[in-house]
C-alpha cells in the first residue's frame, strides 16, 4: 500500500476536433496526460482520465457535405479513427466520449439556464459576414482577402499569415467568402452573450492560487488588465450543435459545450461504473480536477470555463497544465516536407513507445515548444531504451536460463546498491508529479548507467567459465534483474507496453511500491526481446508516406 494520503482524480486533455486524423501534435498532448495519469494509478491514487471527440460546429458541417453524408456519420467516422488511433498510443482513456452526445446536451442546458436565470447572460443585435450563396454567417477564418497591412492576397479574415498583422475581416481589401467565393454582405443578427467581466475578480483570485504555470498566468493576468468583453456563446442556423433552449434558429457556439464535454464524458463513465459524478464536482468537492491543454485555448480554459463553472454552481479546476507545440526538425509540421505526420501512418512504420519515450525525454513542466529532431530520436531511444536498459536484462537472463533453472538466488548480495535505486523512487515521483518527465528520464537513465557499469565491473561471462565462479555469477544476474526490475517500474507509466512484457518475464509486479520487493529465490520466465532498435529506414519510411 502507498505511503500516502490516497488521492480522487479527474484527468482530461483536450477534446480533438472531429474533422480529420489525429496527428503527432495531438499525440504529445494526450501521451503527457497518459504519463500523469498512469503515474498517479501506479502510485495507488484513484485517478480517472476522460475525453471526447469535440463534434460540433459549422467546420464539421461542411465537411460532411463535402462527402456527401451526414455530420453524426462524419463524427461517428472520425471518433471510431480517433479512439484507435489513441489506443495505438498506449493513451488509456478511462472513457473516450463525444460532445454530441444527451449528457452534452443535458449539461449544456443546464449551465446555460443557470447563467441566463442568474442574469449572466446578455442578448443583443450584432453586424456580421453573411454569405448570400451558401445562406450562412461567416467566421473570421472563412473570410479571405488582402491583407490591409503588407498587401498579400489570400489571406484570412483575422490575420495575416505573411507579415503577422491582425485585424477584422471588415479591414480585409477585396474580401470574399471563402466558402463560395461570393462578396459577402454586412447583415444583423441577435446574439447571446455571457457576461465574462462580471468575474474579473473571481478569475484574478483563481489566477493567483497557483492554479497555472507563471508564464500562463502572468498572460492571463494581462488580459485581465486590459479588460474582459463579453462573450458570444451563440451561433445562427444553419448550424451542427445543440439548440439554444427557447432560441429557435439559435445554437450553442462550439466553445461554450466543448469544455462541458469533460463532464459529460465523466457523467457516462460514473454511470457504467457506479461512481458518485456530484463529489467530484460540486464546489467544496476534495477531489482534483486536472486539464492538459495546448498553449492556443488558454483563454478557453483559464478565462471562459473556470467562470462558466463558478457562475453555474460548479467546482473550478485544480490545476490547468499547457504545453507548447510540437514542431519537426525545428520548424512548424509541414506537408510537402513530409513532417507533419499523421498518428495513424506513424504506427504502420514504428513502435509508440520509441515516440512515447522521446516526448517524456523531452517534455518539461513550462510551456517550451517540443522539437522532433529525427537524427536525435533513433539516437536516444537505440542508446538509452535498447542500449542501457534493455541490455540489462538481456545480458544477464541467458546465464540464469542456462545454469540456474530461471531462477534468481536466494539471497541479495548487494543490498546497498538496492537501496540507492529504490530510494530515487521519492525524487523521481515529485519529477513525474511536477511534469518534469526530462527529469525523471535523466534520474532512470543515470540509474541504469550506475547498474550497467556493475555488470561490467561485475564481468559474469568470465565469471560464468571460471572454477568455483557459479555461486558469483548467479549472484550478480540476480542483482541486475531486480535492478531492471526497479528501472521498469520507473519506465513504467511511460513505456507501459515494455513494463508489462517485463512484468510477465520477471513474474513481478510494477506498481510504484513493488520496486521495494527484492525478488529472491525467485523463478522467472525465459527472456523474449522487449523492444528492438529503431531502423533509421522505417523512419524514413514515414517521412516518405507523409509527404504531399
Amino acid at each position: 500500500m502507498p505511503d500516502h494520503a490516497v488521492r480522487t482524480i479527474l484527468v482530461t486533455s483536450a477534446l480533438p476536433y472531429a474533422n480529420g486524423p489525429l496527428h503527432l501534435g495531438h499525440l504529445l498532448e494526450q501521451v503527457q496526460t497518459d504519463i500523469w495519469v498512469r503515474f498517479q494509478k501506479s502510485r495507488g491514487h484513484h485517478c480517472s482520465y476522460v475525453c471526447a471527440d469535440d463534434a460540433h460546429g459549422t467546420a464539421i458541417m461542411l465537411t460532411a457535405e463535402q462527402s456527401g453524408i451526414s455530420p453524426e456519420q462524419q463524427i461517428e467516422q472520425m471518433h471510431a479513427e480517433h479512439a484507435r488511433d489513441s489506443a495505438g498510443f498506449l493513451v488509456e482513456f478511462d472513457n473516450f466520449y463525444s460532445t454530441h452526445t444527451e449528457e452534452n446536451r443535458f449539461f449544456s442546458e443546464l449551465i446555460y439556464t443557470r447563467l441566463r436565470d442568474r442574469g449572466y447572460i446578455v442578448q443583443r443585435d450584432i453586424t456580421q459576414a453573411y454569405d448570400p450563396e451558401q445562406g450562412l454567417f461567416l467566421s473570421d477564418r472563412y473570410i479571405k482577402g488582402t491583407c490591409p497591412r503588407c498587401k498579400t492576397a489570400d489571406q484570412y479574415g483575422d490575420n495575416c499569415e505573411a507579415c503577422g498583422a491582425a485585424y477584422s475581416p471588415n479591414e480585409l481589401i477585396d474580401a470574399v467568402s471563402a466558402l463560395s467565393g461570393a462578396r459577402p454582405e454586412q447583415r444583423e443578427s441577435s446574439h447571446f452573450f455571457f457576461d465574462l467581466p462580471q468575474f474579473t475578480e473571481l478569475l484574478r483570485g483563481w489566477i493567483g492560487q497557483g492554479a497555472l504555470q507563471p508564464q500562463i498566468a502572468n498572460k492571463l493576468n494581462e488580459w485581465l488588465e486590459g479588460g474582459l468583453r463579453e462573450w458570444d456563446i451563440s451561433r445562427d442556423a444553419p448550424y451542427f450543435g445543440f439548440e439554444i433552449p427557447d432560441q429557435p434558429g439559435k445554437y450553442f457556439y462550439v466553445w461554450l459545450d466543448a469544455p462541458i464535454g469533460y463532464m459529460a464524458s465523466h457523467r457516462n463513465l460514473c454511470e457504467r461504473e457506479g461512481l458518485d459524478f456530484d463529489s467530484y464536482w460540486r464546489p467544496d468537492s476534495s477531489a482534483e480536477l486536472h486539464h492538459f491543454i495546448g498553449k492556443d485555448i488558454i483563454n478557453f480554459h483559464g478565462l471562459f470555463w473556470p467562470a462558466m463553472l463558478s457562475a453555474a454552481g460548479y467546482r473550478m479546476p485544480t490545476a490547468v497544465h499547457t504545453h507548447g507545440y510540437l514542431t519537426v526538425e525545428g520548424a512548424k509540421m509541414s506537408k510537402s516536407r513530409g513532417t507533419f505526420i499523421k498518428a495513424r501512418t506513424y504506427l504502420e512504420h514504428l513502435d509508440a513507445e520509441y515516440l512515447r519515450y522521446y516526448f517524456a525525454a523531452r517534455l518539461n513542466g513550462a510551456v517550451d515548444d517540443i522539437d522532433l529532431n529525427l537524427e536525435d530520436f533513433v539516437q536516444r531511444v537505440n542508446s538509452d531504451v535498447i542500449g542501457k536498459v534493455v541490455n540489462i536484462a538481456s545480458r544477464c537472463a541467458g546465464f540464469l536460463r542456462k545454469q540456474f533453472d530461471n531462477r534468481l538466488s536466494a539471497e541479495c548480495s548487494e543490498p546497498q546498491l538496492l537501496l540507492e535505486f529504490t530510494s530515487q523512487g521519492e525524487t523521481i515521483a515529485q519529477y513525474y508529479e511536477q511534469r518534469e518527465y526530462a527529469r525523471a528520464v535523466r534520474a532512470i537513465m543515470a540509474l541504469a548507467d550506475r547498474a550497467n557499469q556493475y555488470i561490467d565491473a561485475k564481468q559474469p561471462w568470465v565469471l560464468a567459465r571460471q572454477e568455483g565462479g557459479q555461486a558469483e555469477t548467479h549472484a550478480v544476474c540476480s542483482v541486475a534483474l531486480n535492478l531492471f526490475r526497479i528501472l521498469m517500474v520507473y519506465l513504467q507509466p511511460v513505456l507501459p507496453a515494455m513494463a508489462q512484457k517485463s512484468a510477465i518475464f520477471l513474474r513481478a509486479g510494477m506498481n510504484w511500491e513493488d520496486r521495494r520487493q527484492t525478488l529472491l529465490g525467485h523463478r522467472i520466465e525465459p527472456f523474449k526481446p522487449l523492444l528492438t532498435r529503431i531502423d533509421t529506414a522505417q523512419l524514413k519510411a514515414v517521412v516518405n508516406a507523409s509527404r504531399e
